[in-house]
């Protein structure tokens, strides 16, 4: 902690004058909550932080980092206070003011999240939004082989930060480079290095946290219940995340990525699911399936961690079917893979990594499925048939095997482990907040998502808590209950759910951290 030697009154007195230029409206929880925030940091809490409504720059700073633009809509709930602290003592205020005035907070890193929890509430009002964007800081040691990244940082930030100290170093995160790392690896987190290190949250080895009485926390005083909840049981139930220590992994000096192209051939995507969570570890295949002008295409892109000859080895004994050339092939730095998966060239420059950009914005609604047998070639002529009725769709599918295999259910909050093929991502996106053409794209996407029933996953039909799907229940304003949160608990966390509950009991039994799928407590009915 710091200590500032300064009297609480001209302190308090100086913050109000700072604010005074952009508070030209009084409302009283407005105030009331900066008042606090003022009296609980140990240091000064600069008016260039905090941001209501009446500042011209609220809906622009609170919308930039809101990738999903459904979102974004006039009509969708606003925070009363945007708060964007600078260091841990700013985030402790903000915990202990929302437990003393019985204000909901929010949490922000990147602001991926697929249905705005952490920066939109659909059950609490009034409710203020803490933006971590600026605390961001990496700190890489190579020789230990681990980093502690502040949760404001980008998976980008921190791929660049771990290619600037080592060239045969990487860390098994997500694919797109503006994803904030805290919300990230408190669901999980995956990426391309999946099947060979499993995910963001199986490679963390520390945490610093704030709880729900304010204090700052490692692991050790955090205790292993605690640190077990918040690598892969969602964000928003247990505490306030401040930075993460992950451990970084090998990666060889040269990789080979690829991306084919097969249209309309459900013979070979049936055979793609009967190897491709038996493939060598060092590969990941994933599937995106989408109507391409009117034409139904399958791009099968891929990474080796290996050369492009060992690749073709590979293939030419467990998958020849895909028919792979040399010079489908592109041989590259690990670094540079995540430049290609991202959508840009591998020569592009790495810069992008670091500049926060979201490579598209629009309208969305997603749903997932875990698939544990082959879907039939009828079914996914079918799919082929769905994705014509709309116009930007894609299905994605991530192979599972290799690593996620041999780590147990338990072993972190999220489940989905031996036994799952790959997973499907259920996706449709458009242009415009349209109350008649949104519902439209909605009902196309629950529809595929009902008529996938009989061929995915069973009791329960599991979902990814980092990909929020609020069709599958919502607790009610103030009340977390037990028996509602099951329905999408379950799905997300399989049996590792009640013992969430117990966690979620013991260190936040108020409820002080709460969102629409929170993880409730015991005591609330």
């Amino acid at each position: 902690m710091i200590s500032i030697n300064i009297s609480p009154t001209i302190y308090i007195l100086s913050i109000f004058l700072l604010l005074s230029a952009s508070l030209t409206t009084s409302f009283p929880i407005q105030n009331n909550f900066i008042k606090c925030l003022s009296i609980n940091s140990h240091v000064p809490i600069p008016s260039t932080t905090i941001f209501t409504p009446n500042n011209s720059s609220f809906a622009t700073i609170l919308n930039s980092r809101a990738e999903n633009l459904r979102l974004t809509e006039p009509s969708v709930p606003k925070p009363v206070l945007l708060f964007t602290p600078l260091n841990e003592s700013h985030v402790q205020a903000a915990v202990i003011c929302s437990k003393k005035l019985g204000i909901n907070i929010r949490f922000r890193s990147g602001g991926h999240d697929f249905e705005g929890l952490s920066y939109v509430s659909f059950i609490e009002k009034p409710f203020v939004v803490i933006d971590l964007a600026n605390l961001r800081s990496i700190s890489v040691d190579i020789e230990k082989e681990t980093a502690w990244v502040q949760v404001g940082a980008t998976l980008g930030e921190v791929y660049y930060s771990i290619s600037e100290k080592s060239k045969v170093h990487g860390f098994p995160a997500g694919f797109c480079p503006s994803v904030g790392v805290g919300g990230h690896i408190t669901g999980g987190g995956y990426g391309s290095l999946l099947r060979k290190y499993g995910l963001a949250a199986d490679n963390v080895v520390d945490a610093q946290i704030i709880d729900a009485n304010g204090r700052l926390l490692d692991r050790k005083s955090m205790g292993e219940d605690l640190f077990w909840a918040i690598r892969g049981g969602g964000g928003g139930s247990f505490a306030a995340i401040l930075s993460w220590k992950i451990k970084l992994v090998a990666v060889p000096e040269t990789v080979t990525v690829f991306t084919v192209t097969r249209n309309q051939d459900t013979k070979l995507l049936y055979r793609w699911q009967q190897v491709v969570d038996k493939l060598d570890d060092n590969l990941q295949i994933r599937v995106l399936m989408l109507n391409n002008n009117a034409t139904v295409i399958t791009r099968y892109s891929a990474l080796f961690l290996g050369g492009a000859d060992r690749l073709l080895q590979v293939l030419q004994v467990s998958f020849p079917e895909l028919g792979l050339t040399r010079a489908d092939c592109i041989e590259t730095s690990w670094i540079r893979s995540v430049l290609y998966f991202d959508n840009n060239t591998v020569n592009a420059s790495l810069e992008i990594l670091r500049s926060r950009r979201f490579s598209n914005r629009f309208h969305y609604k997603s749903k997932v499925d875990f698939v544990q047998e082959p879907i039939p070639e009828m079914v996914l002529k079918e799919l082929q048939k769905r994705l014509l009725e709309e116009e930007n769709p894609v299905i994605v599918w991530t192979p599972y095997g290799g690593m996620m295999s041999r780590i147990l259910e338990s072993e972190t909050p999220f489940p989905h482990r031996k036994g799952n093929i790959f997973k499907f991502n259920y996706f449709v996106g458009w242009s415009d907040g349209d109350d008649e053409n949104e519902a439209r794209h909605m009902n196309w996407v629950r529809s595929l998502y009902s008529y996938m029933t009989p061929y995915v996953s069973k009791s329960p039909r599991a979902a990814y808590v980092n990909y929020k799907d609020l069709d599958l229940g919502i607790n009610k304003r103030g009340n977390t209950s037990l028996i509602q949160a099951s329905s999408w608990g379950l799905k997300y966390f399989k049996g590792n759910f009640n013992r969430l509950v117990k966690v979620k009991t013991k260190v936040d039994p108020h409820n002080l951290f709460r969102h629409e799928q929170s993880i409730p407590t015991f005591g609330l009915k």
